[in-house]
């Protein structure tokens, strides 16, 4: 299937990282591409190499872009981000992983990043592939493409009701990040 997990709420991240745990007690391979989140260290990247082969984050973003102090050229960010839809590529065609999660892909899309042509033609060809060896496509991120949704075997919309933010609350460690 080709998952899409999007919507302004909490957990899209966090849901992609539940289907990774899950598939890995099933005793299936996992793999997360991010492609904004930069060069901070969350959660998540201190504990995945616990589980050796079984389950990779690799990041490819180089941060928020154009936000929260961003200086680098938008050419810089959209070199990553292409360079990491590659690895989600090469990931689906290696039919290695059970399940390859491409975090805040649909903030990449948006922003220009990515090719909208491009990415349409390679979800093509991840259906193919689909049919050759049982595996999941899950794409993260806030603002997914209506094209997107609609190529998609499964979306859910994270929906914000309340937020600490709101109240000026900065991101906890070990809840958001």
């Amino acid at each position: 299937m080709i998952v899409v997990f999007t919507g302004n709420g909490k957990g899209k991240t966090t849901a992609a990282l539940g289907q990774a745990l899950r598939a890995i007690g099933d005793g299936k391979r996992a793999v997360m591409y991010q492609f904004i989140k930069g060069p901070w260290i969350s959660g998540e990247d201190k504990v995945a190499p616990a589980f050796g082969e079984w389950f990779k984050i690799i990041k490819g973003g180089k941060g928020f872009v154009g936000i929260l102090g961003d200086k680098l050229p938008f050419e810089e960010h959209q070199e990553a981000a292409q360079n990491t839809w590659k690895g989600v590529m090469d990931s689906a065609r290696s039919l290695r992983y059970y399940l390859i999660i491409a975090d805040e892909f649909n903030v990449a899309l948006k922003l220009g990043l990515i090719s909208k042509e491009e990415v349409l033609k390679d979800l093509a060809e991840v259906k193919e592939l689909q049919k050759v060896k049982k595996f999941h496509l899950l794409l993260t991120g806030r603002d997914a493409d209506p094209d997107i949704i609609e190529l998609a075997d499964l979306v859910t919309e994270m929906r914000e009701v309340k937020h600490p933010y709101q109240e000026g609350k900065h991101a906890e460690e070990g809840l958001e990040f």
